[in-house]
């Protein structure tokens, strides 16, 4: 859960004395080995003041993976696994250029700073004064104020928000209600403005017929969200649209474009989308870009004769109809003694499976277990970044 923080933390914090003790802990290692004895240290230094202080040590420097210029930044423990990716938040907030806009779930900030580079004007509003009072250190000279998200203060013609999640008891879609406030009462509230809210990549998109557009953003290969995108932030003519932020570089597919996809035994290449692309359903968009095809049409592992440029995709060895015992015999032969496997459309766990398959060798490869119909399918590959 991490250190419960206070108004008077965040004050201390922000004071001269809280940056000398915040510079003072920094130097510290905080390793695993000397974790223990570090703190120790800083409690002598600090007394009553030094866990807040460590704290925002510790999740500075976490942060530095995630945020841009976060070292003066204050954060909870929840706030920062919350906040959205800087990659992330540049991208959605360039929809907003020129506008005026109310982050109606600002938080610590993260979406608000994004913002203040590109919209004409922007405010932000939440309910807990601890993060109101972050946000304000981390976000300077914008307006930051205390209401309700479900009660508009502001005539800001484009709304913003980005919902808490409620343990979802392990469930692995979400729904609106499991949101904070919930996605059903935010879209009744914005009916009149323009409104983008983020949430889940998980979430059952038909339980959201109020979107006019939803976009699955992933980063560096890992799916972070969804947007629901309404009225004049929303692209005309697409309803689907799929985001891949790579390396400082981004391409979008969507469901305007083509979708003629045949499907065929395995080529030269194995290719398998990227996340977002998968999320978003636009897995035969994105063959009939790349001149792609599917193994099975309901299975989203792609094949050509050349894969797009940029992306990991596998060079196909040999493939065929899929037994552990065969594929054991097959992986001895072939001396493969690392193995990456890759799973979709069977119930088989990689890790139980690599246990039994017993490998010895110097070759590492990947092999992808899916089915093609109802026949269970093996695709032996070499991984190569093209």
């Amino acid at each position: 859960m991490g250190y419960a923080f206070t108004p008077a933390d965040v004050a201390f914090l922000r004071s001269g004395a809280g940056a000398a003790a915040l510079a003072e802990v920094d130097a510290l290692p905080f390793s695993d080995a000397s974790r223990l004895h570090d703190v120790g240290v800083a409690r002598k230094l600090l007394g009553e003041s030094f866990a807040p202080v460590v704290e925002t040590v510790l999740l500075r420097r976490r942060a530095v993976s995630k945020l841009d210029s976060s070292g003066s930044w204050l954060f909870t423990d929840d706030a920062l696994q919350q906040a959205t990716a800087s990659a992330v938040a540049r991208h959605r907030a360039s929809r907003f250029a020129g506008r005026d806009v109310h982050d109606v779930t600002c938080s610590i900030g993260a979406d608000l700073f994004a913002l203040s580079a590109v919209a004409s004007r922007c405010i932000g509003s939440d309910l807990d004064p601890v993060r109101l009072a972050m946000a304000r250190n981390n976000v300077p000279g914008q307006l930051v104020v205390q209401a309700d998200a479900l009660r508009p203060v502001s005539r800001a013609g484009a709304v913003t928000a980005d919902p808490a999640r409620r343990d979802s008891s392990g469930r692995r879609k979400w729904h609106p209600a499991d949101f904070v406030p919930p996605l059903d009462e935010l879209a009744e509230v914005y009916a009149g403005v323009d409104l983008a809210v983020k949430c889940a990549p998980g979430l059952d998109f038909a339980v959201a017929p109020w979107a006019d557009e939803i976009e699955v953003v992933s980063l560096d290969g890992a799916v972070r969200e969804a947007c629901l995108w309404t009225r004049g932030l929303a692209t005309p003519g697409v309803s689907r649209r799929a985001t891949v932020l790579h390396g400082g570089a981004s391409w979008s597919v969507t469901d305007a474009e083509p979708d003629d996809c045949p499907v065929a035994a395995p080529g030269a290449w194995l290719i398998d989308p990227d996340g977002a692309v998968v999320r978003a359903g636009l897995v035969r968009h994105y063959a009939a870009r790349h001149g792609l095809w599917q193994l099975d049409e309901r299975i989203a592992y792609l094949s050509g004769s050349e894969p797009p440029p940029g992306i990991r995709a596998f060079r196909v060895l040999e493939h065929g109809h899929y037994t552990e015992k065969s594929l054991k015999s097959l992986l001895r032969a072939r001396g493969i003694g690392r193995l990456e496997i890759l799973v979709r459309g069977l119930d088989v766990d990689p890790n139980t499976l690599r246990k039994r398959l017993k490998l010895a060798g110097s070759l590492e490869r990947t092999v992808v277990l899916t089915r093609i119909g109802s026949r269970p399918f093996f695709v032996l590959c070499e991984a190569e970044r093209t």
